[in-house]
């Protein structure tokens, strides 16, 4: 009976804890703060040596009365998590467009000596740019739906096949916030 406790309290270990959204005159930023434990099978293959793929991302919708609400963003972050065993230090690297294994491309890149510290990089996200202003219009309220996830299709093969349908390999956290319109001035 302790069984099925246990894997509900996993289920519900990952959230966004805290949601932050700024509007300034060059557009809208999101920050905020996830709480999250990485899979048990993703962790083991990070320290393989294998690196792990995270996708974050945002969309601003504006609430219609008339229709269902009209997407005016939407944006895109990716994240690569990397072990290497001989040095024993975590990269991260971070990018707007997809990292492929041909190459990392225009990445920011970041060195770690703790896995937490690592994880802790990924778990917080400041000020990103999620619209432009000229897409925010001031005296409607916007929806923003934001979700980070652990990104399967960039596995190695026998990972992806083997990952199929195993809980062992998930992790979603999403959270939508409104950003009200603008009070007059």
């Amino acid at each position: 009976m302790l069984v099925p406790v246990a894997s509900a309290a996993e289920a519900v270990s990952a959230e966004v804890s805290e949601l932050r959204l700024e509007r300034t005159e060059d557009g809208l930023y999101l920050g905020t703060s996830m709480q999250f434990v990485l899979p048990e099978l993703a962790e083991d293959a990070l320290y393989k040596g294998i690196p792990m793929f995270f996708v974050a991302e945002a969309q601003v919708l504006r609430d219609r009365w008339y229709w269902s609400d009209r997407q005016v963003a939407e944006t895109t972050r990716y994240l690569r998590l990397s072990y290497q065993p001989l040095t024993r230090r975590w990269r991260l690297n971070i990018s707007s467009v997809p990292i492929t294994n041909s190459g990392l491309g225009v990445t920011l890149g970041q060195n770690f000596d703790e896995y937490a510290d690592a994880l802790a990089a990924i778990q917080r996200i400041s000020r990103w740019k999620i619209a432009d202003s000229s897409v925010i219009e001031g005296d409607s309220v916007h929806m923003v739906n934001f979700r980070f996830r652990l990104d399967m299709s960039q596995l190695p093969r026998p990972f992806q096949i083997g990952a199929v349908g195993r809980s062992g390999w998930s992790l979603l956290v999403s959270r939508s916030q409104r950003l009200p319109a603008e009070s007059a001035k």
